[in-house]
């Protein structure tokens, strides 16, 4: 048989095998990798569970739990159930029957009783029983359809109910990951009032980058969120880098008009949880500095304009001229300076 050459050769399907399958292949979360970086140690130790566990520092129960749990063939039956935790069997209510019928019968004789009151009722009544069960007790009866209250309650009980579940169109929770490296990175915000001499009240707001403290400051005759979103202007203005966070505490003037301004320009906004003024401790001081070096010894105008107009000057002077003994006294323009040299920042 005659030899040919240079024969065309068709190939059919995926040139590697089983491609598909690979390109198929989930990415793991940092959390995954590490229960699969386990599971790859105890396979070449000689499956040695307890070995496995001391050398990772993990309890039997944890490491026996992803191991049954994994799937080599699936690595993303090593990834967290975000869906839902909760366990298979649920601890159901114990209460007794006849304490549940008698805080119905007092809850609905008189609806706008609270869980104390209906607990002192039933204390008196020599019925030992927690406020925290009889409140239980209520928000069970209610989700099952058993409690009889008037529409002026169960209204309000909704506006409430829906008042905490209402999510915000741009502002998010606080990212503890986030960990802020270069100016910018991070500014707090917050809001503070003052009295003038003739008794006129005074808003003024503080923007204080994290990295190198620099400030501004400028005031309002009212707290608004139109008035709020002018800080960014001045901070756009006065600050020397660009603005990529912004952390601010869950008042009103933050958001609408605020946080608007920060999503169309592309600033990440972070809310703080309630009663955390020390997770926004910097700007917290930078408000009382403003009493201390400003009003309590300035004679300051009435007006607004004027009173911006110092403020920007007290900007001035904070940001260029005072030292910081917490920047080892230089100036926040002149550590900002030392900063943009270096890849990172260095200050704790």
């Amino acid at each position: 048989m005659k030899k040919q050459y240079g024969v065309p050769m068709n190939t059919y399907g995926h040139v590697l095998p089983k491609a598909s399958q690979i390109a198929r292949i989930p990415k793991l979360s940092k959390e995954a990798k590490k229960r699969l970086k386990w599971l790859d140690w105890y396979a070449g130790h000689g499956e040695n569970a307890r070995l496995t566990c001391r050398h990772f520092g993990l309890s039997p129960d944890v490491f026996y739990r992803w191991k049954n749990r994994f799937n080599p063939y699936d690595l993303s039956t090593l990834e967290d159930d975000k869906i839902t935790r909760t366990p298979h069997k649920v601890r159901k209510p114990e209460t007794d029957p006849r304490i549940v019928k008698r805080i119905k019968e007092i809850r609905e004789a008189y609806p706008r009783w609270g869980k104390k009151k209906i607990a002192k009722i039933l204390e008196r009544e020599d019925i030992e029983v927690k406020v925290s069960t009889v409140g239980r007790t209520l928000t069970r009866l209610r989700e099952r359809g058993q409690l009889k209250e008037p529409a002026a309650v169960t209204s309000k009980l909704m506006r409430l109910k829906c008042r905490k579940r209402r999510s915000r169109f741009h502002a998010l929770p606080r990212d503890w990951n986030y960990i802020p490296t270069s100016p910018g990175d991070l500014i707090q915000i917050d809001t503070v009032y003052v009295y003038t001499m003739n008794g006129t009240k005074r808003y003024q707001f503080t923007a204080c980058d994290y990295i190198s403290k620099m400030t501004a400051r400028c005031a309002s005759t009212r707290s608004t969120s139109s008035s709020a979103a002018k800080i960014i202007d001045i901070l756009e203005e006065r600050l020397p880098f660009e603005i990529k966070a912004i952390q601010i505490d869950g008042g009103s003037e933050f958001k609408a008009v605020f946080e608007s301004e920060c999503q169309k320009r592309g600033i990440i906004l972070f809310v703080l949880p309630p009663h955390s003024p020390k997770l926004n401790g910097m700007v917290e001081r930078m408000q009382r500095t403003s009493r201390e070096e400003i009003y309590d010894i300035l004679d300051w105008p009435d007006t607004i304009p004027e009173l911006n107009q110092l403020l920007k000057e007290q900007d001035r002077i904070y940001n260029t001229i005072r030292p910081h003994d917490s920047l080892d006294l230089l100036t926040p323009y002149e550590y900002y300076l030392a900063v943009t040299n270096k890849s990172e920042c260095v200050r704790v």
